[in-house]
């Protein structure tokens, strides 16, 4: 039956309280996720309201938040809960543009958001606003600075480790004494310290970081420039392979070595599971990546947006809290990566319907899919 939407505003901070005590109980409890829900029905709550869900998504060259993330939110926000509406904004890779589009958020009304911060630290003042204005703030992928309500993601210091594992299997005979750039992410995310944090402790004392560069808002672009200066100092024939922290970082260094005529190419690592990158990894010219599933990731967000919304306990909630979220004592859910190499193309982002071996082997790769045998 149809029933009007009700809008109930609750008070700065009775509601969130109530949330953050409701999730500090269920932390303890257990279910994943992706166990809850197994009828593909709405999820139970305490109440009908169907809250104004704020989604704000940091850039566009990085391909999953418009690929992936923001539809799966959409998707499940609409199976959970019927008549809940989501307004979504993208950053553009601007602090500025995200805090506006927090203040905007604040106007229209929402009853919760979902963040991703482009930069944890200098959001933290809107995050605080927010919450002053009596909305509750999940924080999505990057761990934002302020008084969150919840934290929903992927461990990144394994994500480090794993790349960096694969690096040194890639490189072979070179991983003890070869000489490796480091093309970092953007040193105001988080994600982007845990991931070189956690690489640094594989690596060091097994292969020599001849230039090591952190790369602002995590643009393909700079790694690019950063890369040329890299062959240019080094030489071209003296980097024996590259720790990039993301697809789009592993696009420009990749543009880079082509461009100077690197032959062979250097193994590259990578995150994301981005289209390019499968097809680079298919092709030979970028090592690994590293897929996070990003629906049950997606899912998580979503239940606890509805239910942080309404004001009702979250049903989405792990039962470990993960890292820094931990240590802030703010409730997370934290998945596991999975790293994805020529060999298990077919077994993950195929199996798990991301893409299709139609998307991924077009003409250009129709060889080199046959060779990895995606194709007959």
């Amino acid at each position: 039956m149809f029933r009007p939407r009700l809008r109930r505003r609750r008070g700065p901070r009775s509601g969130l309280a109530a949330a953050a005590l409701a999730f500090a109980l269920a932390v303890t409890g257990c279910g994943t996720a992706e166990q809850a829900h197994l009828d593909g029905g709405p999820s139970p709550t305490l109440t009908e309201f169907t809250p104004r869900i704020g989604l704000l998504l940091p850039d566009t060259h990085t391909a999953r938040w418009e690929t992936f993330d923001r539809p799966l939110i959409e998707a499940k926000v609409a199976q959970v809960c019927p008549g809940c509406t989501v307004d979504y904004a993208n950053a553009e890779g601007g602090v500025a543009a995200q805090k506006q589009q927090v203040d905007s958020m604040i106007t229209a009304g929402v009853d919760v958001l979902i963040l991703n911060p482009v930069d944890s630290r200098a959001l933290s003042s809107a995050v605080a606003k927010a919450v002053n204005a009596g909305i509750p703030v999940i924080s999505y992928d990057r761990l934002a600075d302020g008084p969150i309500s919840g934290f929903v993601s992927f461990d990144g210091r394994q994500i480090g480790r794993l790349q960096a594992e694969a690096l040194l299997k890639a490189m072979g005979p070179k991983a003890d004494g070869g000489r490796i750039v480091m093309m970092n992410g953007d040193p105001a995310d988080p994600n982007a310290t845990a991931l070189k944090r956690a690489a640094l402790e594989v690596l060091n004392g097994r292969v020599r970081i001849a230039k090591s560069y952190d790369t602002d808002r995590w643009r393909p672009e700079i790694a690019h420039a950063n890369m040329a200066g890299a062959i240019a100092a080094l030489g071209a024939g003296s980097i024996d392979g590259v720790y990039a922290a993301n697809d789009g970082l592993a696009r420009g260094v990749i543009s880079a070595l082509k461009a100077n005529f690197v032959e062979p190419l250097p193994p590259v690592t990578g995150q994301d599971a981005d289209l390019g990158a499968i097809r680079r990894i298919i092709g030979g010219e970028q090592y690994m990546t590293v897929y996070k599933p990003f629906k049950p990731m997606a899912d998580a967000a979503a239940e606890m947006a509805v239910a942080l919304g309404r004001g009702d306990p979250p049903n989405a909630i792990a039962p470990e809290g993960g890292g820094e979220a931990t240590l802030r004592g703010v409730p997370a859910v934290q998945f596991a990566p999975i790293p994805v190499t020529a060999q298990n193309v077919r077994d993950t982002v195929v199996r798990d319907g991301m893409y299709t071996i139609e998307q991924i082997c077009t003409p250009k790769y129709a060889s080199a899919c046959a060779k990895a045998g995606l194709t007959v």
